[in-house]
């Protein structure tokens, strides 16, 4: 039985074949896109020629700790390929990210880019979305009149959730972008689409963790090998 570890390698060295030379990169936030991280620093060392816009703080450092050639969405603003993974990932490669929290970078960069691909394990690929928590991304001001409004609106869809703000040791998660993070637990998700136009109507909802027709393509690593799944 293949670990978790050796799952997200194996899911990092098979997106390394859909890397090509002089390729402009996004590159994603998480243990399983670390893993690709780390295998592609070896291919740049060989002599690959890439750079890399990160979805996150986290991950800039890692590449530069591993010498891999960064840049800013500013400097770089369409980008060639996206690498990321995900909480969760259905069928029709719709996806729940955020975490770790860096969903609204990692959206940004997702929609700069010509092609998203999904790198994942197994235990990540579900058949209904919603069993891992919804990181929902809201401005501290009014946190709480948000909270309610986010509730009323999952309510008129005939959904209910627990909403838990995140928190970092006993102070509030802030992400990179200087936002909260509130991770709504609904159980099931069964109109991804009807929640993710709910939650873009409350005000101080600045971006939530469902990322709909952005990938392209995810390869799930499982016991018998990598599975490529396509939209």
């Amino acid at each position: 039985m293949a670990t978790a570890d050796e799952l997200k390698r194996a899911a990092g060295e098979a997106a390394l074949s859909h890397v090509e030379d002089g390729m402009n990169l996004g590159i994603g936030t998480g243990t399983t896109t670390e893993a690709f991280i780390r295998l592609l620093a070896d291919k740049v060392r060989d002599g690959l020629q890439v750079t890399g816009v990160a979805t996150s703080e986290r991950t800039e450092r890692l590449c530069r700790e591993l010498s891999i050639p960064m840049a800013t969405l500013e400097e770089l603003p369409k980008l060639d390929l996206t690498i990321d993974g995900a909480d969760e990932i259905d069928q029709s490669l719709r996806l729940v990210k955020g975490g770790g929290g860096a969903l609204l970078r990692e959206k940004i960069v997702a929609v700069a880019s010509r092609k998203m691909l999904v790198i994942a394990d197994e235990a990540k690929l579900v058949e209904t979305l919603g069993a891992f928590p919804l990181p929902i991304e809201i401005n501290g001001f009014g946190m709480i009149a948000t909270y309610l409004a986010i509730q009323e609106a999952v309510g008129e869809l005939g959904l209910s959730c627990e909403l838990i703000l995140r928190r970092r040791g006993p102070e509030p998660f802030i992400t990179d972008s200087g936002h909260l993070i509130l991770d709504a637990s609904f159980g099931r998700i069964p109109d991804p689409h009807a929640l993710s136009n709910a939650l873009l109507k409350v005000p101080g909802v600045v971006e939530h963790g469902l990322f709909l027709g952005l990938a392209d393509e995810a390869l799930v690593a499982t016991a018998s090998g990598v599975r490529h799944l396509t939209a």
